[in-house]
């Protein structure tokens, strides 16, 4: 049985192997060199997390200098095991509230142990590959837990903030407030005022000032002020206390309850996994098209965690997971490889060990408060919203107050039974009716078709008579392999006995059905070039080939007219309202779709979008003149418009098979007429130099080579575009912000299938769309901390 070994994903600050077929001989190793990028970024994160490590320890109740060991460990160790570069680790706020009840229940030896038992089933996790399970929790169940670890938090800190003591339950803070605010110490309370006054006021400061001033950590800012301030006023105020190294408490032998222990082990195996997993999927959207920046490995990423659990543990630091607000720092800084977080964890071994008297002067008050403004930030406003709208909210509900009221692993299971409960209640309500309009039957289903509903679907249908007319509307988004089979059974018998069975979607949208050509029932397009799919009993007089065309075959001018009329009949009655909203709210489209003129490129069906969904430029070549060119300002101004203006979060270059295009640009022969096509196409230029370059691999397809030349151009033109694409200001700028994805297409017109621009690394390899394939989105979690 082999030993599971975490592969080491490709670092862009290594140089290639000496085995590429195009690399020179190999010669002297060159010297170790950390990117000037790496460095600034890794000093950012570095002050985020220092006061942040502090007010976490300080919140569970455990030694000061266990946050300092957990951020240094997760530099350091998560920093060069884990699979996703870019990512910080930490001791986070999301863990706050499991690890001060195991601080109160087993003492802290016993909490060490448990992290390093956590991690080793993070370990053993990794190892299994089920790393994208995680994925799979509802996220109102992952942002119902932090919205309660939140809650509870700010509830907690605020006896602090207060100049008191918190309690160890949530209810019994509840109830120690009136007391508390009976009794307040003004010192304390001024100092948490001062920290959360420059925490909220600090990334507002208007003007050029203000931006300057941004690149100062907000939370930097506030508590070096209210030191400053406790210090030169004299302030009688609780401090940090950072006892000495040689008596900080490592981990011990577990004690306690058996079933308590492994409870434990397994509520921080799982919010430091599901926390960490899903922090790195939201830097991936952070760091895409960053040059150079692989993908995370999650199976990686969780060997890493493990890894950092069991050596935080075993020296006496708190749990580590990922943290999105350092990651997202360091994102944003410029972080280009795993050294930044790696250097984090080094600025905070060197504070620890030479900067303890001055981290001493900082007023317990200002962590406090530092935390508790965490705290309210994880209950996210936005979050709500999103569950509301795909009317999840009960899940989140009860997520939030099983946390708040029995604690983080109850309260997760208690969410999760609800999605369940939720899911199998939408499953179930599923309203069928049975109407006779003017002599035309219609069957109505109202909600999921699954095989619960079978009786009452079959019931409705057999109370149609035999020989009518039937309409079968079905107004949901899934059924199940039973529930159809009974509709095509009976819709088979009720043809047969002299009936016809119309079954329409959502809107009134027909229902496809797959059969032979002759009996193809799908209507995608107009009959203009006598489309084979086109069914020929449903044709009106007129519609049939040779209808309204040149005497060539092809369509005059007046098809347009008549399918315009086409559209008004049918298609405006069914559109009209989505149109008016948009009409009212304008466009706001998320996407920015850049391809070919080709006619046989129909960008709506080809990514099933509708009105108001996509941004599209269209051009001879889906070609992007680079900045500054002249006479060629259209798709610059495009560009500007879509990501300065519309704020388009993804730009797509999508070429397609057998290019005219590409095609002219092999085939151009030196000098001649500069027509207007010639003057164009030279923009192309770049993509013929690219796929002409030997000593680089060229851009592919999953399983296969391109067929000529021709494809080899359509591909390797993509992948140029997109580097033309990120010359342009806006989108380098949104780029550098986080803000915008790009994302590289290929389409092949004979085979109908769509292929995805996955390759980094400089091998750029286009993998097929599969029909089965779903993408799941995980949103950002920048406010959990």
């Amino acid at each position: 049985m082999s030993a599971c070994v975490p592969t080491r994903a490709k670092d862009p600050t290594r140089s290639k192997g000496a085995h590429s077929p195009h690399s020179p001989p190999p010669g002297p190793r060159r010297p170790f060199r950390i990117a000037s990028a790496d460095i600034s970024a890794s000093l950012a994160v570095f002050l985020i997390a220092l006061p942040l490590s502090l007010g976490i320890a300080l919140a569970t109740g455990a030694p000061l200098q266990a946050g300092l060991v957990a951020a240094a460990v997760g530099g350091l160790v998560a920093g060069r095991l884990g699979g996703s570069p870019l990512q910080v680790s930490g001791p986070a706020a999301g863990l706050t509230v499991v690890t001060a009840e195991l601080i109160q229940r087993y003492g802290w030896r016993t909490t060490c142990a448990i992290t390093v038992l956590a991690g080793l089933t993070q370990l053993g996790l990794g190892c299994l590959r089920v790393a994208r399970t995680a994925l799979a929790v509802s996220p109102a169940i992952v942002h119902g837990m932090l919205a309660g670890i939140g809650m509870t938090i700010a509830v907690a800190q605020l006896h602090i903030v207060l100049g008191g003591t918190p309690q160890s339950a949530v209810l019994d803070n509840l109830r120690a407030l009136p007391a508390q605010l009976a009794h307040l110490r003004p010192a304390a309370v001024s100092m948490s005022v001062l920290t959360l006054a420059l925490l909220f006021a600090w990334p507002r400061l208007p003007g050029r000032a203000g931006r300057a001033l941004h690149r100062v950590p907000a939370a930097l800012v506030a508590v070096a002020a209210a030191t400053t301030t406790a210090s030169l006023a004299g302030l009688s105020l609780p401090k940090v206390d950072l006892p000495s190294w040689r008596s900080h408490a490592l981990a011990g032998m577990p004690e306690g309850p058996v079933l308590g222990l492994v409870a434990a082990v397994l509520t921080i195996t799982l919010v430091c996994s599901v926390q960490s997993l899903l922090g790195a999927v939201a830097v991936d959207k952070l760091a895409a098209g960053r040059p150079g920046v692989a993908r995370s490995d999650l199976d990686r990423e969780l060997l890493g965690q493990g890894a950092a659990n069991i050596v935080s543990g075993a020296l006496g630091g708190l749990p580590v997971a990922g943290v999105a607000v350092r990651s997202s720092a360091n994102v944003h800084s410029g972080a280009v490889s795993r050294n930044s977080t790696m250097l984090h964890g080094v600025w905070v071994v060197v504070a620890a060990l030479l900067m303890v008297p001055l981290l001493e002067l900082i007023p317990l008050a200002s962590l406090a408060a530092l935390v508790m403004a965490v705290g309210i930030q994880m209950v996210s406003l936005h979050h709500i919203r999103t569950v509301t709208r795909h009317r999840e909210v009960l899940v989140y509900a009860v997520t939030t107050l099983g946390v708040v009221l029995l604690g983080v692993l109850e309260g997760v299971t208690l969410g999760i039974a609800v999605a369940v409960g939720v899911s199998l209640h939408r499953l179930t309500r599923t309203r069928i009716t049975h109407d006779d309009r003017e002599g035309t039957h219609y069957v109505q289903v109202r909600g999921q078709l699954t095989f619960l509903a079978v009786p009452r679907l079959s019931r409705a249908l057999h109370q149609v008579p035999q020989g009518t007319e039937a309409v079968v509307e079905l107004d949901g988004s899934f059924m199940d392999h039973a529930a159809f089979e009974t509709l095509q059974d009976w819709q088979k018998t009720h043809t047969a006995q002299g009936g016809s069975v119309e079954i329409t979607g959502r809107a009134g949208t027909r229902i496809a059905e797959p059969t032979g050509v002759s009996g193809c029932r799908c209507r995608p397009w107009t009959p203009w070039l006598n489309h084979h799919c086109e069914d020929p009993e449903s044709m009106t007089p007129g519609d049939g080939p040779g209808s309204d065309t040149d005497g060539s075959g092809r369509p005059s001018g007046h098809q347009l007219a008549r399918g315009i009329s086409a559209f008004q009949r049918n298609t405006a009655p069914l559109v009209r309202g989505e149109l008016a909203r948009l009409a009212r709210e304008g466009q706001r489209p998320a996407q920015l779709f850049l391809t070919c003129a080709d006619s046989r490129l129909v960008t709506s069906m080809i990514t099933s979008s509708g009105p108001g969904d996509l941004f599209v430029v269209r051009n001879v070549g889906n070609l992007v003149p680079l900045p500054g060119e002249s006479g060629d300002d259209s798709v610059s101004a495009a560009i500007e418009y879509a990501v300065d203006v519309l704020k388009v979060q993804s730009i797509t270059v999508c070429g397609h098979s057998g290019c005219g295009a590409m095609q002219a640009l092999l085939n151009a022969e030196p000098g001649g007429t500069r027509t207007p096509l010639k003057r164009w196409l030279r923009h192309g230029r770049p993509s013929l130099e690219r796929a002409s370059d030997m000593s680089r691999p060229g851009a592919r397809l999953a399983g296969r080579a391109p067929a000529d030349a021709v494809e080899q151009l359509c591909l390797t033109n993509v992948v140029q575009q997109l580097e033309h694409l990120r010359a342009h200001e806006s989108v380098a700028r949104a780029l550098r912000e986080g803000a915008l994805e790009l994302h590289g297409m290929y389409f092949h017109v004979g085979e109908a299938q769509a292929y995805l621009l996955t390759g980094t690394d400089g091998t750029e390899v286009f993998d097929h769309v599969d029909a089965s394939e779903s993408v799941s989105v995980v949103e950002d979690l920048h406010r959990s901390a």
